[in-house]
């Protein structure tokens, strides 16, 4: 059975270039790695209906915390199966974002940290009644707000496609994500964390080597 991990951070830390440098530090440790990132845009509905709601072309809808919430779930209940193949076959399925980012972006918008209702509510909803495969290991790639920011400013520059969202353009929203992702990590919500600097070189080896330690 391979290893579930998943890489968090906010937009703009540097989760697809970290996903990238892990990817190729199991290569050359001869492991298999397979990998996805979420949400599916042009692969779930549920995704669809979060990307047209995040630019504002479904009324209010992304309003709804926990209407948004539920959408993010069910585009991840419906890889659930994907996921669970992945395991089988590769030695680690690498995710960029996961459960946790509802649990931090949401619990941010209702001004609520790790210990709230929230975060709660959709542990019980995702793990427990959907009963979505638990990581193994989180990385939360942790960048200052302003760099994150800086980066996804570039980003959405050199890309059209990867214009910023609502929640992307939100700096004040950013920040109680942040707080909200380093209290998940200080408890340990799910499974083990491990804080990555975005601001630094990264060791990819040191990163894995918990996994694989006998």
């Amino acid at each position: 059975m391979g290893k579930l991990v998943v890489i968090e951070g906010l937009d703009g830390a540097g989760k697809r270039t970290l996903a990238n440098g892990l990817t190729e530090a199991l290569h050359a440790q001869g492991r298999t790695v397979t990998s996805l990132a979420f949400p599916r845009y042009g692969v779930s509905v549920h995704a669809d209906l979060v990307r047209d709601a995040l630019y504002g072309n479904i009324g209010d809808l992304s309003d709804s915390v926990y209407g948004m919430a539920v959408l993010y779930a069910l585009d991840r209940r419906g890889a659930a199966d994907e996921i669970r193949e992945g395991l089988e076959r590769h030695d680690v399925v690498l995710l960029d974002r996961y459960v946790a980012s509802s649990a931090a972006y949401s619990a941010a918008r209702l001004h609520q940290d790790e210990h709230g209702e929230f975060v709660r509510w959709v542990r019980e909803l995702e793990i427990d009644r959907f009963g979505l495969p638990v990581p193994d290991l989180h990385l939360l790639l942790r960048v200052p707000v302003e760099v994150a920011a800086e980066r996804a400013a570039r980003r959405e520059q050199a890309d059209d496609s990867r214009a910023r969202d609502l929640y992307e353009s939100d700096g004040s929203l950013q920040a109680r994500c942040g707080a909200v992702y380093d209290g998940l990590a200080n408890i340990g919500w799910l499974a083990p964390w491990h804080v990555v600097d975005g601001r630094s070189n990264v060791n990819f080896s040191s990163l894995l080597a918990p996994l694989f330690t006998p």
